[in-house]
């Protein structure tokens, strides 16, 4: 056990250990491997079907990696505007996850623009003569296409950034100042991170099946998030506490806060999935049910009674009970399997316009391939951001609610340091 010492302010704890830095092979072997695969897959792609393959599975992959970025960035605004204390040691990797929505997952999703007349249709249509691509203009043009992307970019630098600097300048002066301003931008920042993350749900991935609409697109696209990003989260936290980098301020019990948001979120992604399904079902009109119609051919229908197994049925019952919220035998491999189920459910979104009697299991290597070269490079960035700074905010006003150490103790040492013991 480290032994708890105070800090100069006599305000918060510290360790006398040296905390190890995170390091690990895995990142470059997936970036190496990755990028071979994907030169071999646009090469095939351009040859077979003019890169609509390719472009296809680059959106897939990018939208993966996006959407977990987007569960830390909302788990970190969560933190502030509730004000946790148990989150405080794992509020630091959150922010690191969150940072990479810009600039990396900018420039890996300017390929998505570049190839967007391969992947979405409407943009190879004129307004003119399709009145579904007339009402959604100046948006369903290429321009507004780069413009509106640009936006949302824009409020994820602005939103992760300042998070993320005031997180690491309250390490330096301690100032509670930074905890108000970060409480400020958590409070615009959740409307903001509603409305970017619905729309661009709607307009990079719903938008590839320009023809079909749902109103409870963007509840789903949502809760898929966080949910996702939430099991990422779990697997790295378990990961960190295993090898001791926050063991000071990450109790075993902690997880049990993270399961329940784990089975909260897939409560609420499974009831977006299927309130979707029986709205549409129970409509019955042919502008809406294709959309599902064609997802009943080939191995999507496969598929679909996998995602309902894997999505609700196998975490749900996993995460019921209380005792296995903290059993890390148990949950790192359903947090495992909701990842595997995400990128899953992500497919069954994107793919069908392009294949819509099945997959063809021939391009899979492409598809793992950019999934591999995504995840290196994006691997590579979190653990060069995570070594390079505290490993947990060092001087917020909740540490020492997560050490376990009683402030009232804290205070009688203050107390005594300074002659005051009564």
């Amino acid at each position: 056990m480290p032994l708890l010492v105070l800090n100069n302010d006599m305000t918060s704890p510290t360790t006398n250990q040296p905390v190890p830095a995170l390091n690990s092979m895995l990142p470059g072997v997936m970036l190496v491997l990755g990028a071979v695969l994907t030169s071999i897959g646009l090469v095939a792609s351009l040859w077979h079907n003019d890169g609509h393959e390719f472009g296809l599975a680059w959106l897939l992959a990018f939208m993966f990696y996006y959407t977990i970025a987007l569960g830390a960035l909302f788990l970190v605004i969560v933190h502030h505007l509730t004000d946790a204390g148990w989150s405080v040691g794992i509020r630091r990797f959150c922010e690191h996850l969150a940072s990479l929505l810009f600039p990396w997952l900018f420039i890996l999703f300017l390929p998505v623009g570049l190839c967007g007349p391969k992947i979405y249709s409407w943009m190879r249509l004129d307004a003119a003569t399709n009145n579904l691509v007339a009402a959604k203009l100046p948006v369903f043009t290429i321009p507004g296409f780069w413009i509106t992307s640009a936006i949302f970019f824009g409020v994820w630098w602005l939103l992760s950034s300042r998070l993320g600097s005031l997180s690491l300048e309250q390490d330096r002066t301690g100032a509670a100042e930074c905890t108000r301003k970060m409480r400020f931008h958590a409070g615009w920042g959740i409307v903001a991170f509603a409305l970017t993350l619905t729309f661009s749900g709607v307009l990079w991935m719903q938008a590839v099946q320009y023809q079909w609409f749902s109103a409870l697109y963007g509840v789903y696209f949502f809760a898929s998030s966080v949910w996702a990003g939430l099991a990422v989260i779990y697997v790295i936290a378990a990961m960190l506490l295993r090898q001791g980098i926050l063991s000071p301020v990450l109790k075993r019990n902690y997880f049990y806060f993270l399961g329940l948001l784990l089975l909260a979120f897939t409560l609420l992604s499974s009831y977006a999935e299927f309130a979707q399904y029986f709205v549409v079902w129970n409509a019955n009109m042919p502008g809406e049910t294709f959309w599902y119609l064609m997802r009943e051919n080939g191995n999507w229908w496969t598929l679909s009674m996998l995602l309902i197994l894997g999505k609700f049925f196998v975490p749900f019952f996993a995460l019921l009970p209380v005792h296995t919220k903290t059993n890390f035998k148990v949950l790192v491999p359903v947090c495992l399997l909701i990842v595997v189920m995400h990128y899953a459910d992500l497919a069954f979104n994107i793919l069908p316009e392009w294949h819509p009697r099945g997959h063809h299991l021939k391009w899979f290597f492409l598809h793992a391939g950019t999934l591999l070269f995504m995840g290196g490079l994006l691997g590579t960035i979190f653990m060069n951001k995570f070594n390079a700074h505290p490993p947990y905010p060092q001087r917020d006003p909740r540490l020492l609610e997560a050490m376990g150490v009683n402030p009232h103790l804290v205070s009688d040492l203050v107390d005594a340091n300074a002659g005051g013991v009564k």
